[in-house]
């Protein structure tokens, strides 16, 4: 196994444990109600093991801003 495959599985590995953090906060309990909870349940998983460490992303509020049609 070559270093890209090595960096692979560490990335993969990573994000499971993000995974699994977020499941233990109760995260996938309820299907998300806005972009809020679904961007903390992306950066539960992105912070992978650093919420054993004591991070906690959370999202208070998010704007998505879409682009409209020209008139």
């Amino acid at each position: 196994m070559g270093i890209a495959g090595i960096v692979t599985v560490l990335v993969f590995v990573w994000l499971i444990i993000g995974a699994i953090a977020a499941g233990q906060r109760h995260y996938y309990d309820s299907a998300p109600t806005n972009c809020a909870s679904t961007g903390t349940i992306a950066e539960t998983i992105v912070a992978g093991p650093l919420n054993y460490l004591g991070m906690n992303p959370k999202v208070a509020d998010c704007h998505v801003d879409v682009p409209q049609p020209s008139p």
